[in-house]
This record gives structure tokens, sequence and C-alpha cells, in this order.
């Protein structure tokens, strides 16, 4: 691939823009531990919303979704589409009960919820095993994926790609904090989405191609189109139970993954907790999760499937990259492949949408892991009366300790799906207990360590013992397992003390009636928790929740019935999806506002 001047100079261009926007941060930004991580909690909605979804816009994504289409076709995608669920829960249960909380991090939350050295313990545990090792993987995964392009694209080695990319986020992400990857995340966004999409409509009208009309029409691709699973056809183990059915009955609210946490969690929180008050909060998680699973999909889609016809198998792959190593060259590496047939002007502009995606979620991912490092292990049990100056300092530090080990982890993996599958086994079974922590007085942090401990176990025992079980086998077993362990501690052990229940309640004010024994507890004693005008709100979030499921669900359908050329039907997905959205807005105003 030969670049171009014009292509060096866009992508020079955005460089100099992005350390430019650090550079005015960090200039007139207060330099104090809020202001730094947290904006001083004065974000508007659609900035953050728009930061979340940049940040779920890796440069492992398109890779993940094309790998994810030309092995189990358009219908594959439901193994993260059921995450719409997680997402439309948080948005309507969970996002204002974050910002009202007032935390730094949603680490800190175990010192709120719990009490005692168990509380202290979890917290300093999740620091490290969040912020630090689960981090890593999320970050080595993503420069994975930049490591390929950028051997692909530009004929770079593994080690002169991530020397270059992450050279320019290192410096403004630490430079600015949190408000400089917000402003650039914009920026990077708005370039990221212009190149998928205009590669998407060059890629679909390649010579090599056929044009897109008659690509639609070829074997290859006509099998794989189908955006639910045939049920008569496909097979139940292969297809119709790993890829729909566990996605959808049992993967969203059991299992713990980054950006779709139940209940929230990870950058997701830090968005939240920086957003100007609770509506701003509850807006930014819904207009992430329409813009992620609704808006972006698709082009990755259209490409993916084009490089059926151009690259059937591996094989072709591996003939095309010959200097590629082999053991990187799997299906994820077909997107980078086909962006190759680009021509001048437009390879630059994908070429630095690659890089903006790569940069907004390495951004965030170290700013919110440095954030826990620091406010949840170092002040926390190190340095307790570090000033604000010296925690934005050793911010800084992990901020580059961070990326270095990121990148370091990344020469040592092969392919964006399997880590993606990894990462959803070592979750396996945690997730429900992320939700009922707010709900329910009885989970202690005696259950959510056993959460941890069995769900990790079970992964490791699946991962060195190899049992002849398909991978929804092993989740399955594993959610299993650690659902059980865990609700058996929560109610074997004693219970968290009656002063951290009760202080938890009044901060929050969960609805439901999961905390009746708290407040009768505490009416005993002459002692009143719900706040005047407090009440249970939970009849007109659940229908929120389901209204906002079903207009991004069908805003799905309709933009693959568009694509593939399907008029009618992409208008009647189109009108359900304006229904819902309806709803959406008559139920917004009856939710409870603090």
């Amino acid at each position: 691939m030969h670049l171009t001047p014009l292509d060096w100079s866009i992508m020079a261009g955005s460089m100099v823009l992005y350390l430019a926007i650090g550079w005015f941060v960090d200039r007139n930004s207060n330099k104090d531990y809020a202001s730094y991580f947290l904006s001083g909690r004065s974000m508007p909605w659609w900035l953050l919303g728009t930061s979340m979804v940049a940040t779920t816009f890796a440069t492992d994504t398109p890779g993940l979704v094309a790998g994810i289409v030309r092995k189990n076709g358009v219908a594959g995608n439901w193994i993260w589409w059921s995450f719409l669920l997680t997402g439309t829960t948080t948005v309507f249960f969970f996002a204002k009960l974050w910002r009202r909380s007032g935390l730094m991090t949603d680490v800190e939350f175990y010192e709120l919820r719990y009490s005692g050295k168990p509380a202290a313990f979890l917290r300093g545990f999740r620091a490290v095993y969040l912020g630090f090792f689960f981090n890593l993987i999320v970050m080595a995964n993503v420069t994975l994926a930049a490591i390929k392009i950028g051997g692909v694209m530009l004929g770079l080695s593994p080690v002169q790609t991530i020397t270059i990319a992450s050279a320019v986020t290192l410096a403004y992400s630490a430079l600015g904090g949190l408000t400089s990857v917000l402003l650039t995340d914009l920026v990077q966004f708005v370039i990221a989405m212009i190149g998928s999409v205009w590669a998407a409509w060059y890629v679909a009208h390649l010579p090599q191609v056929g044009g897109w009309t008659a690509a639609l029409a070829r074997p290859e691709i006509a099998s794989k189109l189908a955006i639910i699973p045939d049920f008569a056809t496909a097979d139940w183990h292969t297809v119709i139970i790993p890829v729909f059915l566990m996605p959808l009955l049992v993967q969203w609210w059991s299992i713990y993954y980054p950006s779709a946490e139940p209940g929230g969690g990870g950058y997701v929180v830090q968005r939240m907790l920086a957003a100007k008050d609770e509506r701003h909060a509850a807006g930014a998680a819904l207009f992430f999760n329409f813009m992620h699973y609704a808006l972006r999909p698709w082009p990755w889609i259209v490409i993916g499937l084009c490089s059926l016809v151009v690259f059937p198998d591996l094989a072709s792959l591996q003939r095309q990259f010959p200097a590629m190593d082999p053991k990187i060259v799997k299906d994820d590496l077909a997107y980078p492949a086909m962006l190759t047939f680009l021509p001048s002007g437009l390879l630059g502009l994908v070429v630095t949408s690659l890089i903006a995606a790569y940069m907004s979620t390495m951004s965030s991912q170290v700013n919110w892991g440095s954030s826990t490092l620091v406010n949840d292990l170092w002040k926390r049990f190190i340095k307790p009366n570090a000033t604000d100056h010296e925690q934005v300092r050793m911010g800084q530090i992990i901020t580059v300790v961070l990326m270095v080990a990121a990148c370091g982890l990344a020469l040592l993996m092969q392919d964006a799906l399997s880590n993606f599958e990894l990462l959803l086994q070592i979750g396996a079974g945690t997730g429900l207990i992320f939700l009922l922590r707010w709900f329910w007085w009885r989970i202690n942090a005696a259950a959510e360590m056993t959460a941890m401990v069995v769900s990790f176990a079970c992964a490791l025992y699946f991962g060195l013992a190899n049992p002849p079980l398909a991978d929804w086998q092993r989740m399955l077993c594993g959610i299993g397992l650690t659902t059980v362990a865990w609700l058996a501690v929560a109610l074997l052990s004693p219970p968290t003390d009656d002063r951290a229940l009760r202080e938890f309640y009044r901060r929050i004010q969960p609805a439901g009636p999961g905390w009746d024994a708290v407040i009768s507890s505490a009416g005993k004693a002459g002692i009143n928790l719900r706040k005047t005008g407090a009440g249970s709100d939970l009849p007109a979030a659940l229908l929120g929740a389901s209204a906002a499921t079903a207009s991004v669900w069908a805003l799905i359908f309709a933009g693959g019935f568009a694509v593939y050329g399907k008029w009618g039907p992409a208008v009647g997905a189109g009108a359900v999806a304006l229904a819902a959205g309806w709803v959406v807005t008559r139920v917004w105003p009856k939710l409870k506002w603090s």
C-alpha cells in the first residue's frame, strides 16, 4: 500500500489537533482530582454519551464485528447486541443512583455499600483487578488490532505501530485528564464514523466485489445475511444456543464485560459521575445505547460481508500478506485487508479514523484505570493525606505505566474474538450480584468476594483442564456455579452492619421492596430513612427500559433491511422504533429524580 502526501497530511493534522486539545485543557483546567478525573462533575449528556460510544468504537471493534460476520453471519452479532438489555437497565435503573452516590469511582462503591475490613479489602482488590489486570486485557486487545492494521495498511512492525499509536494518546490524555479525553472523543468519533461509512460504501462498489447488489446475491454472502438465525436450518449447538439464546436469556444479566457491566461500571460510570445531574447521567447512557447498537455496526458488517468475496478463507489472507505472523492471521484481519483497496485521500481519512478509534478507547481506559488506582488504592491505602496536586501527578505516572504494560501484553495476543470470549468467561456469573446489590439489603461483601473467586476459578479450570465442552456450556456451568455459591454465602453469612445499610439507603434511596427490612428496623429505632417525595418508580423504569430496548433493536433491523435494499420492512421497523421511542419520551418525566 502506498500512502500519498495527502494521506499523511490528513493523519498529521488530526494528531496536531488532539495534542492542541490536550495542551489547551491542561492550561485552562484546575489541577484537583475532581477536575482532572471527573471534569468537575459539570459535563452535559450529549458530550458524555458521545465519549462513551467513541470509547467503545475501538480499533478492534470493526475487526471483531467483521470476524463475527465471516464466522457466524450477521446474526452472530447477537453475542453483543444482547448487551443492549444491560445498557437500557443501566439507563433507567442505575444511572441516577450512581450520580446520586457522589462517588469518585465505581470501585469506591464498596465502602459505601458494605462495611469494615471486608469492604476495604474489596475496594483495594477490585482497584487492582479491574483498574490494572482487567483493564490491561482490554487495552492490549485494542492495541493488538492496531498492530494488525499497522502491519496490513502501513507495513509497520508491531513495535513501530504501538510506539507511534500510543505516544500521542499518552500525551493528550495525561495532559488534560478526562476533559481532554471527552473533547478529543467528540472529534475522533465524528472522524471515525465518516471514515467507516465512506469506506463501506467504497468497498461495496469495488470491482473485486462486483457491486453491492450483485454481491448480495452471491451464495457466500446470501447465506450470511439473516439478522436472526434460522431456527429450522441452523445448528443448535454451534449457532442457535451460543449465538442467540445464551446471549439473550443468560449472558446480558450474568456476565461482567467492559462497557456492558450489569448495573454499570468502569468508564461508563466515570462518565455518569462526571454528569451535571442525574438526568444528564441517564441521558448520556441512553444516547450511548442508541448510538452504540443502532448506528455504528452496519458499515463494519458490510465490509465483513464483502471480504468473503475477496478473501474467502484465512489462507487467502495469508497469501495476500505473507509478511504477517501466521498466528495473528485470523478472520478479524479481513477488515483492514479490505481497506487496502481504498484510494488516496479516502485511505488517509480511514486510517485516521482507525487511529482515532484506537486513541479514544485507550485514552478512556488509561484515564479510568488511573483514577481507580489513584483513588481506591494509592490514596486509600498508601498515602491517605495526598494533596490534589499529588493525586494528579500520581495519576499521570500510572497513565504511562498502564499504556506501556498494555502495549507489551498486546505483543503476546492473537485475535479479538478469542479475547472477547476470554473476558466473558472470566466475568461469568458475577453480573447478577452487581444488579441486586443496589436493591436487596442482604447482599454483603462476602457474597461479592465469593462471586469473584468462584468465577475466576471456573475460568481457570476450563482454561487448564480443557474439558470436552462447548464455550457456551462452559459459560453456563461457570454462571450456575458462581450464582449458587454467592447466593448461599449471602444468605448464610452475617449481613452488613446496620449503620452502613442505613447510610447507603439514606443517600441512594433505591426503589422496590428489597430494603423494607432495613427501613422497618430503622423506624423502630426512631429513624426515618425515606426522603420527602421519595417513592418507587420501578414500574415506570421497567416500561422505559423495555421501550428503549424495542426502539434500538427495531432500528438495528431497519438499518439492516435498508442495507439489503428491502425498503418495505425497513420502513416498518423504523415505525416500530419511532413508536417505542415515543413511549420513552412519555416515561422519562415520570422517573424519580433528586
